[in-house]
């Protein structure tokens, strides 16, 4: 079974580059689609979800996490996810692309949307208290309010959209954002964006140095200071995330992933696996 990739799909043509659908039009449009929402798939661009009314729990990358009346639920572009639909919650679908997180962060500064869930302050779910729950639907609306105009503004929706990602950031616990300098926040989401691109390929911290035009021990540097791991732990952290995701939603065989991932033998992929989980690629699939 191959992972349903998904397209950033508008129902309405829009030049902003993201779009505010409620989850109930979603749950109808559930006979059309070509994948299963309640079953693992990907997708090419970032998403928010909005829960205004109901509970329960999304899958992200193999763990799920309990959300409440109130809660957001962040997922980065091109990580692992399913809908609760035995819940079938109301509220709201921000998908944006990343051209518009982009724009987005060079005015507001705050790497949201980046491969934080490599980092062990992780929290893909943030619940707002009465009061941001006011402001934030209001913001939303706003919003909608803005894309449904015959000619909306761009520059609106961005200034709108970052008032709504600063009043969700400045509860949330501290990131590395707060140890580094613009300067180095740049460096560290360039890191980031690279492994995304390049794991495949190689899995050597100096490659990544080259690629950035840095020192390993600048990037070394880098990565302590933002997460306390180092660059080759972050790597492995990654490979060993996207290994899970072919393992079990792709069901590729060990094999053809050892090799995909560049290992010469079998062997050396399993031990590298265990070393990281604990568990073979084997057992691993079996507990899924």
């Amino acid at each position: 079974m191959s992972i349903p990739i998904l397209e950033f799909n508008p129902q309405k043509p829009v030049k902003t580059g993201v779009e505010i659908i409620d989850l109930k039009s979603i749950y109808e449009r559930m006979p059309d689609f070509d994948h299963d929402l309640a079953k693992p798939h990907r997708q090419k661009f970032h998403c928010l979800f909005y829960i205004e009314k109901g509970k329960g729990n999304h899958f992200i990358d193999f763990n799920t996490y309990p959300y409440i009346e109130g809660s957001f639920i962040v997922i980065n572009k091109g990580q692992a996810h399913a809908f609760d639909l035995a819940s079938r919650s109301k509220g709201k679908a921000l998908i944006f692309t990343e051209e518009f997180i982009t724009t987005t962060h060079t005015n507001i500064r705050m790497p949201f949307f980046a491969a934080n869930y490599l980092l062990e302050s992780y929290a893909p779910i943030l619940t707002c208290d009465a009061a941001l729950k006011v402001s934030c639907e209001s913001l939303l609306h706003e919003i909608e309010l803005e894309q449904v105009r015959s000619s909306p503004s761009n520059i609106l929706i961005h200034l709108l959209f970052a008032s709504l990602l600063l009043m969700i950031l400045r509860d949330r616990r501290s990131s590395y954002s707060n140890q580094l300098s613009e300067k180095q926040i740049k460096q560290f989401t360039c890191f980031l964006n690279l492994l995304e691109e390049q794991f495949w390929e190689t899995r050597d911290a100096s490659a990544y140095a080259e690629m950035m035009h840095i020192s390993y021990k600048t990037l070394n540097q880098l990565c302590k200071s933002a997460v306390n791991k180092t660059a080759k732990q972050l790597i492995d952290a990654y490979t060993i995330l996207e290994a899970k995701r072919s393992l079990v939603i792709e069901d590729i065989a060990i094999r053809s992933l050892a090799y995909k991932l560049g290992f010469n033998e079998d062997s050396n992929f399993v031990k590298y696996f265990k070393k990281h989980t604990l568990q073979t690629p084997t057992q691993f699939k079996k507990s899924f």
